[in-house]
């Protein structure tokens, strides 16, 4: 057995793919989350917030959860607040001696006049002038979210088209898959940003996920252009949100994850 490895938000979206992939590469794996889990093989389970460290348990908790990690693959992240968490988990790593910090942001965290992009944004600084090694990773929106906006939207009576608005989703196992190579490597900076195969606009993935539902209900639509205001819309319609040139690009469509996740689980209800 190799060394271990710390991984934050290890039973979200994202982790629950990362997970399972360390412990078949050899690492024992602990994760912090804000839940307690029983142990399982090879993997050990830390509640904490990364938020509150000042609190004298959630302090212990993620020192402890650090105790022997010479890897931290930092997932764990939410609407607000991902700058704070993460460096409150860097001060913790510097003191713990961890030697490959690995952290994953979004695409466009820099240009992006969103507040979520803006902690994304705060969160890589704080991790690049650290004095940790580090790999940070910038991906795309999962098609899991992407699925979360689909789904409501699909129920309305028109389908909305955003002017300029794409979107270049990646499923989440292509980038559990990028971020366990790099955990495995050496530090190496920024990389590439990974986005999904195809863009897409808006309307475009509704209309996708209509098909996908296949339950009998209307796909055919009318579709009703929507003006995105202000300084969202006009980063939006330059198209700050996307790299289209110099990105790695995952395997899965937004097809293909409908077609798992969508379409399997209509023919369930149905059986």
């Amino acid at each position: 057995m190799t060394s271990s490895i710390l991984v934050t938000g290890g039973t979200g979206t994202l982790g629950r793919f990362v997970t399972p992939l360390l412990r078949a590469a050899g690492h024992d794996v602990r994760v912090l989350s804000r839940h307690s889990r029983a142990p399982e093989e090879g993997v050990e389970y830390v509640a904490a917030d990364l938020l509150r460290t000042e609190e004298a348990a959630a302090g212990k908790a993620i020192e402890s959860a650090l105790d022997g990690a010479d890897t931290v693959v930092h997932l764990a992240g939410g609407p607000k607040g991902d700058d704070e968490a993460t460096r409150n988990l860097v001060r913790a790593a510097s003191r713990a001696g961890v030697r490959h910090f690995v952290y994953i942001s979004v695409i466009g965290a820099d240009r992006m006049p969103i507040g979520y992009f803006r902690a994304k944004s705060g969160a890589e600084r704080v991790v690049a002038e650290s004095a940790l090694p580090w790999t940070t990773l910038r991906a795309a929106q999962f098609h899991d979210l992407i699925l979360t906006v689909t789904r409501p939207m699909a129920k309305l009576p028109v389908i909305l088209a955003p002017g300029g608005l794409r979107l270049q989703p990646v499923d989440a196992r292509d980038v559990a898959a990028r971020l366990v190579e790099l955990a495995m490597g050496e530090p190496a900076g920024r990389v590439a940003d990974l986005a999904g195969p195809k863009l897409y606009r808006l309307d475009e993935l509704t209309r996708g996920y209509l098909q996908a539902r296949g339950d009998g209900r209307p796909t055919r639509r009318p579709t009703v252009p929507v003006r995105i205001p202000g300084k969202v819309g006009r980063a939006y319609r330059a198209e700050d949100n996307l790299t289209l040139d110099g990105a790695d690009v995952g395997a899965r469509t937004w097809e293909d994850f409908l077609a798992e996740r969508v379409a399997e689980r209509v023919a369930g209800a149905r059986g």
